[in-house]
């Protein structure tokens, strides 16, 4: 135990300054964790690669980016704060709030300030541009809010999801739409995500009341849903675009295929979740190639 002075009883000041640095540095650890920071990661390197490809300058790239991170970052606080009495019912342990290493009230300034921030960052590229990120966000917000325990807890990420290929798009000259067929593979990943994400935490769920609809399917017709939405996604992305399927579409596809096949005997962990990044990543590869080509 540090030493105290004579004169005040008090920690002399480099203790104090010691003891404060770690408590932040715990907090500002917490905070990160609370964020759910590798959807959040895999969601920004999306649309980073997105931007790239589509064409969009520096500046208009990094606006898009930092929307899309300070979006995601709104979203994964709010809903750590959101869940955080069914957390303790719980006993997650794992999750900062119910660890005591950041405080309720943090989290909330740190989901109000990042949503502050979208908000301008979203219009950098355009009013309906801006418009339609800030659609996504809100989506996500309501899914923490209100939709997590009802049937449709899906829709709000096929709709943030296939939405967000738009908000790239749109910024470009002249505002064009993203084709059909790269907004229904982003809408169909993000539906296939939904239901791996929820997997490790259906039991959770359950005890307290949480009622989405992989909740209401069970963990084995859920992981199943979730391999096809996967692979649907994969499909659209390989013979939508115009012109013949490349030999990385056909590798594609049929990676995907084993990945859902391996990743089905596992339901209950996070080997879904982690295959639907994996998969995740490999379509942005073909993406950028398509986008290239078009």
């Amino acid at each position: 135990m540090p030493a105290r002075t004579a004169e005040t009883g008090r920690q002399p000041r480099p203790a104090v300054a010691h003891a404060v640095a770690v408590r932040w540095r715990t907090a500002a650890v917490g905070l990160l964790a609370a964020c759910h920071p590798l959807p959040a990661a895999a969601v920004t390197v999306f649309t980073a690669a997105l931007a790239a490809a589509a064409g969009r300058s520096l500046p208009g790239a990094a606006a898009a980016v930092g929307a899309v991170a300070a979006g995601q970052l709104s979203v994964g606080w709010c809903n750590d704060r959101a869940d955080l009495r069914r957390d303790l019912a719980a006993g997650r342990r794992d999750k900062p709030l119910v660890a005591g290493t950041v405080r309720p009230a943090a989290v909330t300034r740190a989901a109000a300030l990042a949503l502050l921030v979208c908000v301008p960052l979203s219009l950098a590229g355009g009013l309906l541009a801006g418009a339609v990120h800030l659609v996504c966000v809100a989506a996500a917000w309501v899914y923490n809010l209100k939709l997590k325990g009802t049937a449709v807890s899906w829709l709000p990420y096929a709709l943030a999801f296939g939405l967000l290929p738009a908000f790239v798009t749109l910024g470009l000259p002249g505002g064009p739409w993203p084709p059909p067929w790269l907004t229904a593979a982003a809408a169909l990943l993000g539906a296939g995500a939904h239901f791996a994400n929820v997997l490790p935490d259906i039991a959770d769920d359950l005890a307290t009341g949480v009622l989405g609809l992989p909740q209401r399917l069970g963990a084995r017709t859920s992981a199943v849903l979730a391999g096809l939405l996967v692979l649907a996604s994969a499909a659209v992305l390989v013979v939508g675009p115009p012109g013949r399927v490349t030999a990385y579409g056909w590798g594609l596809l049929a990676a995907t295929t084993a990945t859902v096949l391996l990743a089905g005997r596992r339901p209950a962990g996070r080997l879904p979740f982690r295959a639907v990044m994996a998969v995740a990543g490999a379509d942005v590869l073909l993406l950028v190639v398509q986008l290239r080509r078009s």
